[in-house]
């Protein structure tokens, strides 16, 4: 199939397709005699489950070490948790980063009157000097 059917079978688009080609996460596919981008069954399998993992959050290097042991088949379980722990551990130091962000925007918006007055402790806040 050419590039836009494994886009539309993958849900992933002919733009990151090239990307991952790009960067060796996925073959070149091969190509016709114009030219064209030419895909399997297999190359639309390793999109749906790139496409999955990036839904999960994991960035693309952690992707390229699933995809090793996904074709690995002596692949032991446990280095396959240890990746998805590991990426478990960064998700939750995210969202900890993220709610302390939105606990100071919540304080700072609560102590700005929001009216007609140009003192704004939101614009002082990101003002200041460290």
């Amino acid at each position: 199939m050419n590039i836009g059917a494994a886009a539309r079978a993958s849900g992933v688009s002919a733009k990151m397709i090239r990307h991952y080609e790009s960067i060796g996460l996925l073959r070149t596919g091969a190509r016709t005699l114009a030219g064209y981008r030419q895909y399997d069954d297999r190359d639309v399998h390793l999109l749906r489950f790139i496409r999955r993992a990036r839904d999960l959050g994991f960035p693309l290097e952690r992707i390229r070490d699933l995809l090793t042991l996904w074709d690995d088949p002596d692949r032991a379980s446990a280095d396959v948790k240890q990746l998805a722990e590991a990426h478990i551990a960064d998700l939750d130091a995210r969202i900890a980063a993220l709610a302390d962000m939105r606990d100071t925007l919540v304080a700072l918006a609560r102590a700005c009157r929001g009216d007609q007055r140009p003192d704004c402790p939101i614009l002082r806040k990101l003002a200041e000097t460290d």
